[in-house]
């Protein structure tokens, strides 16, 4: 019986051993599917964020590029400046590399960087300038000795479109990083890298033995690959399941991808530091953030010193404290050593050596009105989300030298009103500046204000102010058709009556004669006689006019439109201005040259949209006496300030002095100051007291703009001498008082002066006595 029993026993508990292997091997078979198909999902995961778009780039904006050759008008202090924005460095001796240079005396030499636009390429080669008399006299080819025509230098980076990581990057391939900055990082962050399958057992057990050890978190034991997989697709919290989690990643994405793969992502992900609110990821964009070069030119001290940043960038950078960034980079280098990636003499060479990071330009808030127009532009072609994640490059129009003196003018033109008139500080002065290369519509600066930080309104292309005596040109333009710039008006005053109530304009600044020439009207912006051609003209020429010159704030034409009483939109009177610079040819504003994707191919070009809103004699007409305005006229002062070349400009003021304008130009730079207050309240100065000596300032600091040449005359003008007293054809040896001008070859006057040529012998004596005296 006890036997029985005892067999009953042994087979219940074969049975129980059976049944606990079976549950074991049903349970170990549940776990590696149920870990397959976890690591399968990890592995869909995985695949579809590395084979399709790994990193979110934002969008670079950079200004346009800038052309330098002999003969150019360039102080060299200017070029200095301009290398030092570029993040070009300061050499003590010869320029042996891309981004060193050394000014001497009257020369420049420097060691340019590689141009890489989707419309200009060039190789990053030694070149020297030579100046004389603030001007450019030669620009050589250091190699050859040859000299250059033309030299161009590479734009600036002015502006990222951020995503909400804020992340700035330049992908890198693991074939241009050297082999000691692989090893440097391998060194600081996993020297097993190339033995383990993503989990290193052994770096977990020496992490452990050293923090308790050392009763302090000294070690991390995560691997590289681990680094990756918490960076790439988890949250920072510290919670056992994202351990477990980042583990199985680390092991799935060591069998599917090759260990080079591994690393070169890495490179490109691992988090470096911190510019100007924005996190610097992967080694490329830390190379020149910290070292001004790139990857490919890191020397091995500063590639040790990056990889030391790995484990706390904030702290170690050399930007932050050189002394701590040094003592880490010699702990890599130490670790070098034990690994046998570098001999124990070379580190004793560069242990004692200090870290020198380049003297990095940092990018803040640059041009900010124009970034938001450009923002405007750019809205209608991609979304936020594109510019924030698709890695474009996109080339503006602005000169950053332009937009620089702009602003500095700016500033300084209105607190000098300030000084002048301390009541003005209670009227919280503005101001706006918009600069254009007349011909191509290229906006090279705008501001739209005194202080982005304060407001963020751009006057520039938001405000609508009144014109005032700057909208007279085109008032002019529209009566070329009947009257020419010898033409008499009535400078009498008048009342008319504007839908039966009466209007009587008066003068700015009182003006003894009762007729003028249309060229004295315009240089002294004379009211009365302005409109009296007004009215003989007619509103409906003077508003077909403007629409041809582009404006489109306003649509209808009243008697006060002719004196500037109705609103502009203070881009659409500079743009209206260069079709007169530009032999009647109105351009579109452009912001925005090219686009160009993460690769630089090129997918965006604006054209520049032109039309013609006058023709090239008439435009020219209107300049020559545009020109009468700053040399004789109401912009006379300008000649004060050091501007005694061929000007044409205008100056604007409205009633109560609200507004206050100057817009001036040359055949190569146009340029429209105003001044105001938001509210319109009173700035007790004229155009040409608050406006132009800010425009003065902009041109005399832009010399390399103006070549101080005047408007060629074209085909169709023709010049006469007329008799003042009446406006007709002078009569050789009878007019005395008489003036050469410019007229239009099919609207020139055909008659002599009747009132000098008369045959009567009594009348020729008495004007023979007078003409006597006169001499």
């Amino acid at each position: 019986m006890k036997k029985k029993k005892k067999k009953r026993i042994t087979r219940n508990k074969n049975k129980f051993r059976s049944w606990i292997a079976l549950s074991a091997f049903l349970l170990l078979i549940f776990s590696l599917v149920t870990v397959s198909i976890y690591c399968f999902g990890l592995s869909m995961e995985i695949d579809k964020r590395f084979s399709g778009r790994r990193w979110s780039i934002p969008s670079k904006v950079y200004s346009d590029t800038l052309l330098l050759y002999p003969g150019q008008q360039f102080d060299q202090s200017a070029i200095l400046n301009k290398l030092s924005r570029l993040g070009y460095r300061p050499s003590s001796g010869k320029p042996g590399q891309m981004g060193e240079y050394v000014s001497t005396g009257n020369t420049i030499t420097v060691f340019l960087h590689n141009l890489e636009t989707p419309f200009s390429k060039r190789r990053g080669l030694p070149v020297r300038m030579v100046f004389r008399n603030k001007q450019i006299d030669a620009i050589l080819d250091v190699t050859s000795g040859q000299p250059l025509p033309l030299l161009e230098l590479e734009p600036e980076e002015i502006m990222l479109f951020f995503g909400l990581d804020r992340e700035r990057r330049q992908l890198v391939s693991i074939a241009q990083v050297p082999k000691h900055v692989i090893h440097a990082i391998l060194a600081a962050e996993d020297t097993r890298f190339f033995s383990h399958r993503g989990m290193d057992v052994r770096g977990i057990l020496r992490a452990v033995f050293i923090n308790v050890k050392s009763f302090a978190l000294k070690q991390g034991g995560s691997t590289i690959t681990q680094q990756l997989a918490k960076n790439y697709f988890l949250t920072p919290e510290r919670k056992f399941t994202r351990k477990i989690k980042e583990l199985f990643m680390s092991i799935t994405m060591e069998f599917m991808y090759e260990k080079e793969e591994i690393l070169e992502i890495y490179l490109n992900e691992i988090y470096l530091g911190q510019k100007s609110g924005s996190g610097i990821n992967g080694i490329g964009e830390a190379s020149f953030f910290y070292f001004d070069k790139p990857v490919e030119n890191l020397t091995l001290a500063e590639g040790a010193a990056i990889a030391g940043l790995i484990r706390a960038p904030n702290r170690y950078s050399p930007y932050i404290n050189k002394e701590l960034c040094r003592q880490r980079r010699n702990q890599v280098l130490e670790a070098m050593v034990k690994n046998e990636w570098l001999d124990e003499s070379q580190r004793q060479k560069l242990i004692a050596t200090p870290v020198e990071p380049a003297v990095n330009a940092i990018h803040g808030s640059r041009a900010p009105y124009f970034m938001d127009y450009l923002s405007t532009q750019l809205q209608a072609l991609y979304s936020p989300q594109a510019l924030e994640s698709l890695g474009l490059s996109i080339y503006t129009t602005l000169d950053s030298d332009v937009q620089k003196a702009a602003e500095k003018a700016l500033e300084k033109g209105l607190v000098r009103l300030e000084k002048s008139n301390p009541a003005l500080l209670k009227t919280k002065l503005q101001g706006a500046v918009i600069v254009m290369q007349p011909r191509t519509g290229y906006i090279l600066a705008m501001v739209g204000g005194r202080d982005y930080s304060k407001s963020q309104f751009n006057r520039a292309v938001q405000a609508l102010r009144q014109p005032g005596s700057a909208f007279k040109p085109f008032v002019f333009t529209a009566g070329l058709d009947v009257y020419t710039p010898a033409s008499l008006l009535s400078n009498i005053p008048k009342t008319y009556y504007i839908d039966g109530k009466p209007w009587s304009p008066k003068n700015y600044a009182p003006f003894s004669r009762e007729y003028v020439t249309m060229r004295t009207a315009l240089a002294h912006s004379i009211n009365l006689a302005t409109v009296d051609l007004a009215m003989n003209i007619g509103m409906d020429r003077i508003m077909e006019t403007a629409k041809d010159f582009g404006f489109t704030s306003f649509d209808r034409m009243y008697p006060s439109g002719a004196l500037g009483g109705m609103d502009v939109i203070p881009l659409e009177l500079a743009r209206a201005y260069c079709a007169f610079a530009s032999d009647g040819m109105l351009p579109f504003p452009l912001s925005m040259k090219e686009v160009a994707d993460e690769n630089g191919e090129l997918l965006e070009k604006r054209h520049v949209k032109i039309t013609r809103a006058v023709s090239p004699e008439k435009a020219f007409v209107i300049n020559s006496m545009l020109q009468s305005v700053v040399e004789q006229g109401t912009a006379e002062s300008l000649k004060f300030y050091g501007i005694t070349y061929p000007v044409c400009g205008k100056t604007g003021t409205t009633n109560d002095n609200r507004d206050a304008w100057f817009v001036g130009f040359t055949p190569d730079i146009l340029a429209l100051v105003w001044v105001g207050a938001d509210d319109g309240k009173t700035i007790h100065a004229s155009g040409a007291r608050a406006a132009l000596p800010i425009w003065a300032d902009l041109i005399s600091a832009l010399p390399q703009y103006v070549s101080k040449n005047s408007f060629t005359k074209p085909p169709g003008v023709v010049k006469r001498t007329f008799c003042l007293q009446t406006g007709q054809l002078a009569v050789p040896g009878k007019c005395l008082d008489t003036r050469e001008e410019y007229f239009l070859e099919n609207h020139t006057p055909s008659e002599y002066c009747t009132e000098h040529q008369t045959t009567n012998p009594l009348k020729q004596v008495i004007d023979d006595i007078k003409n006597l005296f006169k001499r």
